[in-house]
């Protein structure tokens, strides 16, 4: 019998496997969809709390080999975390754990484009795609290895050493990408949004059997970028489904048209 997609990461990853989906099984969080886990914070039968810190335990168990995290903001997650724990729900992304790919800036979090040029880089404000993410009640956990200023469509030069593929570890994760595509398809995160010029979110997303989509330029801001090439990049998600791509574009307010 073939493994199922949770056996096979955890095969790969050299990790002890859970029996059950979803998480009622031991906590086992990170097989959830954003959608599925949006549902379960909406009535209460999921922490926001808890699921952060089941991503940011499972980051600290595989992100050495996966290296899809640059910077972790672990302390300041788990504080938004309690934060939104204690408010109404606000919509899908109430509570969820996102990772943002290391080219959009955040306000006090380091942006570096994975370059040596940007290694210590501190923004004083947040991207607006990060901006509209946070609005939305998402928990930012950190930020995620790319291709150098997102320039290239292997994903393997990073400042921080390339990205590995959670399906077979010694596979490219495609680019520019990276990271986010090894982190989510890993369930570190659910979902982060990525941008792409020349397939920077469709490559990843096909390489590590995600769901990727390149709205229309200038369907999402750009304000707050450090790609390379501006006239035909756009920004969209990186998900584990058709269904969360639609909440992260549409329902998560970063879709300027909306």
């Amino acid at each position: 019998m073939e493994p199922n997609r949770r056996e096979f990461i955890g095969v790969a990853l050299g990790m002890s496997v859970l029996p059950a989906r979803g998480a009622d099984a031991a906590g086992a969080f990170h097989s959830l969809t954003l959608s599925e886990a949006a549902q379960q914070i909406r009535r209460k039968t999921l922490s926001p709390v808890d699921l952060t810190k089941a991503c940011l335990k499972r980051i600290e168990q595989l992100n050495p080999k996966l290296n899809a995290y640059i910077t972790v903001d672990a302390d300041r997650a788990l504080a938004r975390a309690r934060e939104l724990e204690h408010k109404p729900w606000t919509g899908p992304l109430h509570g969820i754990p996102l990772g943002v790919k290391d080219i959009f800036d955040t306000a006090g979090l380091r942006t570096t484009a994975a370059s040596k040029v940007y290694e210590n880089r501190i923004p004083d404000i947040d991207a607006e795609v990060v901006r509209r993410l946070k609005e939305a009640g998402a928990v930012i956990i950190g930020k995620q290895n790319l291709a150098e200023f997102a320039c290239t469509s292997s994903g393997l030069v990073s400042y921080f050493g390339a990205a590995h593929n959670p399906w077979q570890l010694d596979f490219q994760t495609g680019g520019s990408s990276s990271g986010s595509a090894a982190a989510t398809a890993a369930g570190l995160d659910f979902g982060p949004a990525g941008n792409d010029s020349g397939g920077s979110i469709r490559i990843p997303s096909a390489w590590c059997a995600l769901t990727g989509l390149k709205p229309t330029h200038g369907r999402v801001s750009l304000r707050g970028n450090l790609s390379c090439e501006w006239s035909t990049t756009a920004v969209g998600p990186l998900c584990r489904s058709v269904a969360d791509a639609a909440v992260l574009l549409q329902r998560g307010r970063i879709d300027l048209l909306r």
